[in-house]
């Protein structure tokens, strides 16, 4: 009786499937400014869509998102997800391109570096911090053995949940701190996150709800940080992890030194566990988004160039550097009052360490500009180099 029902269940998934042909459910991403739109094609879909990952992830799971967000024609985003470690191996016909085009000629064959040893930066306690006001390094990490947000259970969230608080509870030292359940939390501890800026609420971006990412929210979500509000770690938003490292002012050594440490603890506490964190040698450390692939790193500062900004090469010296701006607030945000938050542009193909020093280096410049221009001097002198 029950192989009769595992028979049916297995015929209605093929037949769900394939009722109707691959033409008949291609998208129309004709008009979309995505780097999935620009690679997918009916040939490649009809491949794909036979294909399913271990975990019953499909080539519809991965291309939602650039399907429901036709994007900007200037902003390219993009446009698909991965649901489980093996999307970049199963769907690669049409990742190899996007991670391509994303990351800056980064080929299938290429393999990256990681390098988290803080000794290695070299500078970064030297920043200015009349004009750097807070510095501040990010990550993501994914834990071997469970799916992704965009496509795990709730179950499997609970379990990524529960090992997190285990882990983060046994850090020490000016490491140790607290976690908050956000189904849990008290209007008091509520309104102390959001004062802290550490909240993150329930995603409002349809990037993000259209990959599947807000289900179920706000259950086994949560946010933890370390008793000097210093090394920050979300649970379950659009990454297993989110591994936050900041602090006030100029001190970028500081800020990376606690990141790569916490880190560092934070994986040899997940593996003492039996779980390991998704890694590989030609994609890094894997995540939910492609863009993230690599280091997931952005190291960024909040930086006052209010002459700088006005300056017609702003955004020539930025590309020099490898680097970009954006609104304090965050994606999308305009500037307020001159302040920028300016952080690496790349993240896969370069190490950890050569990232932040870009950082470094790069604000290190735009200072010096800022202070020139101040004066009403001339910059022509400190126009950087393609980096």
């Amino acid at each position: 009786m029950s192989e009769n029902i595992e028979k049916i269940s297995e015929n209605m998934a093929k037949l769900s499937l394939k009722w109707l042909s691959a033409d008949d459910e291609f998208p129309d991403v004709r008009n979309h400014s995505n780097h999935m739109a620009k690679v997918l094609n009916l040939e490649m879909y009809k491949l794909l869509r036979e294909r399913v990952t271990p975990n019953g992830f499909t080539i519809d799971g991965v291309i939602q998102t650039g399907v429901d967000n036709p994007g900007h024609p200037f902003i390219m985003t993009v446009g698909c997800v991965a649901g489980d470690e093996e999307t970049y191996e199963v769907f690669k016909e049409l990742l190899d391109p996007v991670i391509e085009a994303r990351h800056g000629g980064y080929k299938p064959t290429d393999k990256h570096k990681t390098d988290l040893n803080s000794g290695n930066l070299k500078g970064g306690d030297d920043l200015d911090p009349d004009y750097v006001l807070s510095s501040r390094v990010r990550t993501g990490r994914s834990i071997r053995g469970f799916c992704l947000p965009p496509h795990c259970s709730r179950g499997e969230r609970r379990a990524v949940e529960k090992l997190s608080v285990e882990a983060l509870g046994s850090l020490s030292g000016d490491l140790k701190g607290k976690y908050y359940a956000l189904k849990n939390m008290t209007e008091a501890e509520q309104q102390q996150l959001i004062d802290d800026h550490f909240l993150f609420d329930k995603p409002v971006s349809p990037l993000l709800l259209a990959s599947g990412m807000a289900r179920d929210w706000p259950d086994a979500r949560g946010i933890w940080h370390n008793d000097n509000k210093t090394f920050l770690v979300w649970v379950n938003e659009e990454d297993h992890l989110r591994v936050i490292s900041m602090q006030k002012g100029g001190n970028m050594k500081e800020v990376f030194a606690r990141f790569c440490t916490g880190l560092t603890k934070i994986e040899t506490l997940f593996k003492e566990r039996g779980h390991a964190f998704m890694w590989n040698e030609h994609l890094g450390y894997v995540l939910t988004c492609p863009s993230n692939l690599g280091t997931g790193l952005r190291a960024g500062v909040h930086v006052k160039l209010p002459n700088m900004s006005k300056h017609g090469k702003f955004e020539e010296v930025l590309t020099k550097l490898r680097l970009q701006k954006r609104g304090t607030g965050g994606v999308d945000t305009a500037a307020v009052g001159g302040v920028f938050d300016i952080s690496n542009a790349d993240r896969l193909g370069f190490s950890e360490v050569e990232l932040v020093q870009m950082v470094v280096d790069g604000v290190k410049l735009l200072v010096e500009m800022e202070k020139r221009l101040e004066k009403g001097q001339s910059i022509d002198d400190l126009m950087p180099a393609q980096k």
